[in-house]
């Protein structure tokens, strides 16, 4: 089996040869000393993981080009796991790698053997990663750009992302946590005239406050204290390209109307600066509803009302389970009618989180009920009678018309009542009619 491939990024040849030499017998270890020498080596050889010493000439004594590196390979390479290694008195500025896409960073003296089991969880954790990418590449009918649904509120989706990914709009996707925002964010900038060009993630509600704004729109050299280097921000790092901000509603006041000027005339200012800068890069953001006067709209369905498609789900994500652990697996009837009426608050991760669980437990070469830690009434605990009888009369109701297509009359045959009384059901449970 090839070894896995690594490459180390530091100035001081000493520690490029000892390093080489404690890690050469598990891993193909390449090397480079600044960040020129680096990238080339990126576009070579394509590493998974690096080491990045964040003192790189011709400024060892500061962070700067080191921060400079790291934003530069990983824009080569979104899904390169960088390991980062700083002084022992700038633990900050190792937070600070983390924030800005780093995998983890070591304070020096490096300990090998802490390494070792670092570079092994970032190895395992790309090599999950790819595939869970191959799964999504997979000639599939019933996938759109990787997102599976053949249900008609996903079908409408599809199509919305089809009609905003023809145009330069901003777009603004609405809908609970775990229903496929990013998913369908990349989904438009890959179907979009800028495919070929940089997709940049940021996640808004995992970065300070006080960090946000220059991580957004860069700063100037001496704009705040620790500011050691010009740095350009996201929105300039996607130049070209697309721009994904999630949970956007975390965004302070002053920032969202820094971001609603940028939708306008497509320019930013730096912390610091005092210039406007042209900036050509497409807005996409979730959850936000404020900003959606400048924005096109796509409403992401929450599971729970896509018809269909939780055993879809479920069969590609146990498949790709069983595959990844060289064994079959299948799903007992029992499993796959508590998952039908299962109401997953948590959307298409939980289905995933759970699926991924089961896959680990059972012991058997199928997934029953208690595999997935779903019970006949999970979705009831702790609700009173009178909520879990309307909640199971709406999953009847709405999991017999999926299974008769929305076919009323044969809906209402197999619930055993009146189509009127159907009729009824639907209006009092609030059941949108299609």
């Amino acid at each position: 089996m090839d070894k896995p491939r690594i490459l180390i990024i530091d100035d001081d040849e000493d520690v490029r040869t000892q390093m080489k030499w404690a890690l050469n017998a598990d891993y193909d270890v390449h090397v480079a000393e600044d960040r020129r020498t680096a990238l080339e080596v990126l576009q070579r050889e394509k590493p998974g993981v690096v080491t990045l010493d964040l003192g790189l000439p011709p400024s060892p004594g500061d962070t700067g080009e080191g921060f400079l590196a790291l934003s530069d390979l990983l824009q080569m390479d979104p899904d390169l796991k960088v390991l980062v290694i700083t002084g022992r008195a700038q633990r900050e500025s190792g937070m600070e790698a983390i924030g800005l896409g780093a995998f983890d960073f070591f304070s020096k003296p490096v300990n090998i053997g802490e390494l070792r089991v670092v570079l092994d969880r970032a190895i395992h954790v790309q090599e999950l990663e790819r595939g869970r990418r191959e799964l999504l590449q997979t000639d599939d009918s019933d996938s759109f750009e990787g997102i599976i649904g053949k249900s008609p509120e996903m079908q409408a989706v599809f199509g919305a992302i089809e009609k905003v990914s023809k145009s330069d709009a901003a777009v603004l996707l609405v809908g609970e946590s775990g229903t496929g925002k990013e998913l369908a964010a990349r989904a438009i900038h890959q179907r979009s005239a800028r495919g070929l060009r940089p997709f940049v993630a940021i996640n808004c509600g995992a970065i300070p406050e006080t960090l946000l704004e220059s991580e957004l729109f860069g700063h100037e050299k001496g704009a705040f204290t620790g500011a050691h280097v010009q740095r350009q921000g996201r929105l300039e790092l996607a130049y070209g390209g697309t721009l994904f901000l999630d949970e956007i509603g975390e965004l302070s006041g002053p920032l969202q109307v820094k971001l609603l000027r940028f939708l306008q005339d497509h320019e930013i200012e730096r912390v610091g600066g005092r210039s406007r800068i042209h900036v050509d890069a497409r807005i996409i953001a979730a959850t936000n509803s404020d900003l959606t006067k400048a924005m096109a709209v796509v409403l992401m369905p929450p599971l729970r009302q896509r018809q269909g498609d939780v055993h879809l789900l479920a069969e590609a994500f146990l498949q790709r389970e069983a595959k990844a652990k060289r064994k079959t697996l299948t799903f007992t009837l029992k499993a796959i009618r508590a998952m039908e009426t299962h109401g997953w608050p948590g959307n298409v991760r939980e289905l995933e989180n759970r699926i991924q669980r089961a896959a680990i437990m059972t012991e058997n070469s199928w997934v029953a009920p208690k595999d997935l830690g779903l019970s006949p009434y999970s979705n009831y605990e702790r609700q009173g009678l009178s909520k879990a009888r309307k909640a199971v009369e709406r999953q009847m109701v709405e999991a017999a018309l999926a299974r008769n297509k929305g076919n009323l009359t044969r809906a209402a045959a197999e619930l055993e009542i009146s189509r009127p009384s159907l009729y009824e059901l639907i209006d009092k449970l609030g059941i949108p009619r299609r």
